[in-house]
């Protein structure tokens, strides 16, 4: 069995919506898309950089997907060639209720019963990558279907927007599968893995402050 790798670009609250540019994801009047575009950093760049190396699929939310769609078989080649190759010679899973135009080389619609058929696609590959998402990655962290979360958290709070957890998230405890990473703009890399365990509580005022 594979590996399913979920990489979000967040802010300090977690909000994950529209990172790249305004017109990305606007609902709920969401005013702040591009917000991510001032905190370019080499390092986290890497990191970015060597995950996108290693995958073999790429897993999206139909928003997610007619982005990319629209954007990286344009640019196969020049500046951002190595990622638009890459891209476009990986199979692309869609994760849609709807019947999106799967144009782009290599796509492929999920069908309703989304878990089982993620469960297939990471049995099929060995890294599969979801990118962005925020709809679809809820659904997966809720289902506790992920192997690698990794959170590229910015110096910056939105107070709005789609949140990795939400209110009514599923509690779930997460261990930190490496040693966070910090870039030079202030970027915070952290990998999470679960653990398959609800959260524990204990009482600090206890002279053991043991754990229940």
């Amino acid at each position: 069995m594979g590996r399913l790798h979920i990489d979000l670009f967040t802010t300090l609250d977690l909000v994950a919506q529209a990172p790249g540019g305004p017109d990305e994801d606007t609902s709920g009047g969401f005013p702040f898309g591009g917000w991510q575009a001032p905190f370019a950093d080499e390092a986290i760049g890497a990191q970015v950089g060597a995950g996108i190396a290693a995958m073999d699929a790429l897993l999206l939310g139909r928003r997610t997907y007619d982005i990319f769609a629209a954007y990286w078989p344009q640019h196969e080649t020049g500046q951002d060639g190595e990622i638009g190759a890459k891209f476009a010679d990986i199979p692309k899973y869609v994760a849609s209720r709807g019947t999106p135009e799967l144009g782009w080389r290599g796509s492929s619609q999920l069908g309703p019963d989304l878990l089982s058929e993620v469960r297939a696609v990471r049995e099929r590959h060995e890294n599969v990558h979801v990118i962005g998402s925020v709809d679809l990655v809820q659904t997966l962290l809720a289902a506790d279907l992920f192997d690698v979360l990794t959170l590229w958290v910015h110096p910056i709070v939105l107070g709005q927007g789609k949140k990795v957890f939400p209110d009514g998230a599923v509690p779930a405890a997460l261990r930190l599968l490496e040693p966070a990473l910090t870039g030079d703009a202030g970027v915070v890399q952290l990998r999470l893995g679960p653990t398959g365990s609800a959260p524990v509580t204990g009482d600090m005022t206890r002279p053991d402050r043991g754990v229940e």
